[in-house]
């Protein structure tokens, strides 16, 4: 993986290294089974990322309470906006992510019918639940419209692919990406196969070509189309599929003894440091650095998400994870899913109620209160929705029966 085709090596390498033994073995054939590394194995279950999944959705919620400008949101918080902008791409994140573990915990032959059973299985319950109490907060007591085939699509979860949904984001709103992981989800089994078999460099040449390939869409739809059709082709499925290609492509490279040379507190360096550029870029370098940051932070969050997963799951096979494997972390990660459905509902039942406050630094102390309501009200989503949800129907549906394992590419 050192160059291929001549592009940059850190982008074409995805920024890994290369364990001698693999590089070995790859001088000899280029399709071996897969491994992961004789020096540090890697774990079959991964806290760490559970408890990832915690801090991305307190990222999306914090950027949620804040709103896009003064005067948005819940309640303006000076001290961390601008950079709580950045937590709208806590999304990318969660794709990302997706992509890995589905790769990670697949086996290989496993029947398609189970993936897609208990897909639905893991969606759908919370998600129509959470639904109800969104169009109760929003249509009901808000003043937002909307019509009765918007509000379907929405609950179907297909609502990204129709321009003219009323209004952009229909139902609970933030379920538009739970829209763009189905297509994922049913395209994850069919493609699978065919991904494990390609060797590494061209995993990685397919990955660079998607982020570019979302970084072109981007620049057109903000050149050629109007905001509207903009707004509607940035959330469309199809364009996020790169993010979860190289969740998957990590998790195959990690797989085959791949490693990332960097440390989970140097990667959360990295996203900081990203955090701060991109929100200050306006006043540091002017509006046309600003602009071309826009239109490339989605596949920069992209490739900082995975190798801060990267990071951590070498950290955690290494034994040196203790804090993302602390119990209270997981226990809030296993939840976040909740969390990420109840969370806007929350914020836009207190901005009905109470509005007009100014700006304040002091708002931190309101936005913790709102967290621990939504964490609250998640809990009880997870515990006595998701949870028992997921096993009545897994028990319901078709059973596993692997087949045997295909040789893949290294």
């Amino acid at each position: 993986m050192a160059r291929l085709c001549g592009l940059p090596p850190t982008l074409v390498d995805l920024s890994m290294t290369t364990t001698p033994e693999v590089a070995a073995r790859q001088a000899q054939v280029d399709s071996p089974p897969s491994r992961a590394s004789p020096v540090t194995p890697l774990p079959t279950r991964l806290a760490s990322l559970t408890s990832l999944r915690f801090f991305a959705a307190f990222a999306v919620f914090t950027h949620h309470f804040n709103g896009i400008s003064a005067g948005g949101g819940v309640w303006h918080v000076p001290m961390i906006f601008p950079y709580s902008k950045i937590g709208v791409h806590g999304v990318t994140f969660f794709f990302v992510l997706s992509g890995f573990l589905l790769t990670w915990s697949h086996k290989p032959g496993a029947a398609k019918k189970v993936f897609y059973w208990r897909r639905v299985g893991r969606i759908y319950p919370a998600h129509f639940v959470a639904a109800g109490l969104a169009l109760l907060v929003f249509y009901g007591m808000g003043t937002d419209r909307t019509d009765l085939f918007s509000v379907v699509t929405s609950l179907l979860l297909v609502q990204t692919w129709f321009p003219h949904v009323v209004p952009n984001l229909p139902g609970n709103p933030v379920t538009w990406t739970l829209s763009v992981e189905l297509l994922f989800y049913a395209l994850f089994p069919l493609c699978i196969g065919r991904l494990r078999r390609m060797r590494t460099r061209g995993l990685a040449l397919l990955t660079f070509a998607g982020l570019a390939g979302m970084w072109a869409v981007n620049c057109f739809a903000d050149h050629y189309l109007n905001h509207h059709d903009a707004f509607w082709v940035m959330r469309h499925p199809i364009v996020y599929l790169p993010q979860f290609l190289i969740g998957v492509t990590f998790a195959i490279a990690l797989r085959r003894g791949h490693r990332v040379p960097l440390r989970p507190f140097a990667a959360v360096l990295l996203i900081l440091a990203y955090t701060v550029v991109y929100t200050r870029a306006d006043d540091w370098a002017g509006k046309f650095v600003a602009h071309q940051m826009e239109t490339t932070v989605r596949p920069v969050v992209a490739i900082l998400s995975v190798l801060l997963i990267a990071a951590c799951v070498q950290n955690e096979a290494a034994g040196r994870s203790r804090l993302l494997t602390k119990r209270y972390l997981i226990l809030l990660g296993a939840s976040s899913y909740a969390f990420y459905l109840v969370h806007q509902t929350v914020n836009q039942f207190i901005r009905l109620y109470w509005r007009g406050h100014p700006d304040s630094n002091e708002a931190i102390v309101y936005l913790l209160g709102v967290f621990l309501i939504s964490q609250a009200l998640a809990w009880l989503l997870y515990r006595y929705v998701e949870e028992p949800a997921q096993v009545w129907w897994s028990k319901r549906g078709p059973k596993s029966r692997p087949r045997p394992a295909v040789t893949t590419a290294a």
